[in-house]
């Protein structure tokens, strides 16, 4: 377990971490070029975007691409989502060889399209069916099984200390708490007591997840809910840094420098040919143009360069609109 309010070493199940500094598991977001981005700035565990246990049974060519997990980001958890026990836990042992070591479910995205099948946050609403998944899946293979929940499903079922409980009876190795409800969606302001009441009520590691924009943010969740670890999602788009920032400042009381738009530019054009070299120029590109009106949000001249960016098809295109126009401007 961690100290409260410390960036330390910590461990899910049998995993060593370097930090308790998470990247949050995030759809169209956290792909491979991303992750590794995360973990060359101190992030303690990264997780894959979320795959589908059907994807993987059916063999879906981009299910698989969504399974690579390079050794230089490791620790690393991929994330699967599903509401069949047999399943979840047949696909979970399929990939047990995949160097993946930490298997997360995905019981908190409010999509609809996943709740109508459900799935995601949806399973919250059977607390039942929450325990055959984790235990089926912990009997399976012997890779650590982690959940990711909300709050609750909306304000009539505020039950994520019941879902957490249930978790660890059946074998769960932590849990992670977004601290708002599948109706909130990202809306509102993030209730970071529902994560300090899971943290009571249960001894496997707790994450809370939930409004960590900043380094300060990040302390005062360790601190004020006493939670083991934390997982940053939204504060880390276009903001790589934000990992080495929050754990020098834990440790510290230092505030590191916010990068300059130079430092922006030059990420962003990495992570643009990362992305290229890993899914060809036309996807991504298409891909690279939300990442970069991140990279650059604050940046003088942002927002005129942003709809530029949003026409750019090629690599060159993209790098003439940030260093001429982007960094002449400064």
């Amino acid at each position: 377990m961690a100290d409260r309010g410390a960036c330390i070493k910590m461990k899910i199940g049998n995993v060593v971490l370097e930090n308790n500094i998470f990247l949050a598991p995030m759809a169209g977001v956290t792909d491979l070029p991303f992750r590794i981005l995360c973990k060359e700035m101190g992030c303690g565990l990264v997780y894959s975007e979320m795959v589908s246990a059907k994807g993987i049974l059916h063999q879906n060519e981009n299910t698989k691409k969504l399974l690579t997990v390079e050794q230089e980001e490791r620790p690393a958890a991929v994330q699967l989502f599903g509401a069949d026990p047999e399943v979840m836990s047949s696909m979970a042992k399929k990939i047990e060889h995949y160097p993946i070591d930490i298997l997360d479910v995905n019981m908190g995205c409010p999509a609809p399209k996943i709740v109508k099948n459900g799935e995601g946050s949806a399973l919250t609403k059977n607390p039942a069916l929450v325990g055959k998944i984790v235990k089926a899946m912990t009997t399976a293979q012997k890779k650590p099984v982690t959940i990711k929940i909300r709050k609750g499903f909306d304000d009539s079922h505020i039950n994520a200390v019941e879902i957490a409980k249930v978790a660890q009876e059946n074998g769960a190795a932590a849990v992670a708490v977004h601290g708002r409800t599948r109706e909130q969606y990202y809306s509102g302001k993030a209730d970071w007591d529902i994560i300090k009441a899971v943290k009571e009520a249960v001894e496997i590691p707790v994450i809370g997840n939930g409004d960590v924009f900043t380094p300060q943010d990040a302390k005062a969740l360790l601190e004020y809910t006493g939670c083991d670890a934390i997982m940053i999602g939204r504060g880390a788009q276009g903001n790589p840094w934000i990992f080495q920032r929050v754990c020098h400042y834990i440790n510290t009381g230092e505030l590191l420098p916010e990068p300059t738009a130079e430092q922006k530019v030059e990420k962003a054009l990495r992570h643009a040919r990362m992305l290229i070299a890993y899914k060809g120029e036309y996807i991504g590109i298409r891909e690279m143009r939300k990442h970069i009106s991140w990279y650059i949000k604050g940046i003088k001249g942002a927002s005129q360069l942003r709809g530029k960016i949003n026409t750019a098809d090629s690599y060159e295109q993209m790098e003439a609109l940030l260093q001429k126009e982007m960094l002449q401007r400064q």
